[in-house]
């Protein structure tokens, strides 16, 4: 992958659904259309529910049950070890058409193991002026893994477990791409997005897909004004030949389908390969402001793919 030819990420707009009450889970549930990251674009009318009642759950999808593992990473190594290799490789530079402020780095002090289980993305300021972004110096660094080249897969379970830094002007995201974004290019390639925090939104996160003609999705937020930096959560996407389901603490929140995107083609039916990065800026999460701390650390204690088990769930 080239990270200097355009955009391969997404930005979403959001149609924002009332939060409401689950019983057995007391967390919150949203659901709306997300829009696309790389052009932007305005707020998307605004649909509610009544409270206190939730989305109803799909079924099929009530319960994440997970085929047999097929890839994984646990991130155990030592303190700043690299990312291991073999399953991870860097998207590196300052080209991204998405306004963002990142130069996207190697280096252990922007991406590196903790010893304690985790990976950490790290963001930093630079104002060193040594790196040009599209508009200039580079005024922050951070990092964006892939797995490109060296795994992908067709439908299963997709879930991370990160602790996710809230400040304004940061965008941590865990998402999916299509093996052909070289041959097809973006949207055409197609994206998921498990998870991805614009950081201001402190108890809210967002999850959805894109493809040509359409970004849509849906919204989770915390029960109680709790915060995603307070502690890790797991993010799932359930993804099937029929559809997308999108899952936070293993509480079903939203689905994209054939039918609820209204695309003529269904672009994800293809392998998808994985993306981990913390962005800094861009027309989603909007400049850091004044305020904004830096170090921001994005922590992710497992990426595990399952395979998609056809059992009723």
């Amino acid at each position: 992958m080239d990270p200097t030819t355009g955009p391969f990420g997404g930005r979403n707009d959001t149609l924002r659904l009332p939060a409401s009450t689950r019983r057995r889970r007391l967390a919150l549930l949203t659901a709306g259309l997300i829009c696309l990251a790389a052009a932007g674009c305005g707020a998307a009318p605004q649909t509610t529910v009544a409270p206190g009642v939730p989305p109803a759950t799909p079924e099929g999808t009530s319960v994440v049950l997970p085929g047999q593992l097929t890839w994984s990473d646990e991130f155990d190594g030592p303190a700043g070890s690299p990312p291991d290799p073999a399953r991870w490789g860097y998207d590196r530079g300052g080209q991204w058409n998405r306004e963002e402020l990142q130069y996207y780095t190697d280096s252990p002090e922007n991406v590196a193991l903790d010893g304690q289980g985790s990976l950490v993305i790290t963001a930093l300021r630079d104002d060193s002026g040594s790196r040009i972004c599209r508009d200039g110096p580079c005024r922050f660094t951070s990092a964006r893994l892939s797995t490109a080249g060296r795994f992908s897969q067709l439908y299963g379970t997709f879930e991370a477990r990160i602790k996710l830094p809230v400040e304004a002007g940061l965008l941590p995201a865990f998402w999916m791409l299509g093996d052909d974004i070289r041959t097809a290019g973006w949207p055409d390639c197609g994206e998921i997005d498990v998870v991805e925090h614009p950081g201001e939104e402190a108890d809210t996160v967002h999850g959805g897909v894109h493809a040509p003609g359409h970004s849509g999705g849906a919204t989770f937020t915390l029960p109680q004004g709790r915060s995603f930096a307070d502690d890790f959560h797991t993010f799932t996407v359930r993804w099937t030949p029929e559809a997308v389901n999108f899952f936070v603490d293993g509480v079903w929140y939203g689905r994209r389908t054939p039918e609820n995107t209204g695309l003529a083609g269904w672009v994800f039916d293809q392998p998808f390969f994985l993306v981990l990065n913390l962005a800094v800026g861009g027309e989603w999460a909007g400049r850091p402001a004044d305020r904004t701390r830096f170090p921001q650390r994005m922590v992710v204690d497992y990426v595990r793919v399952h395979s998609w088990d056809t059992k009723p769930q």
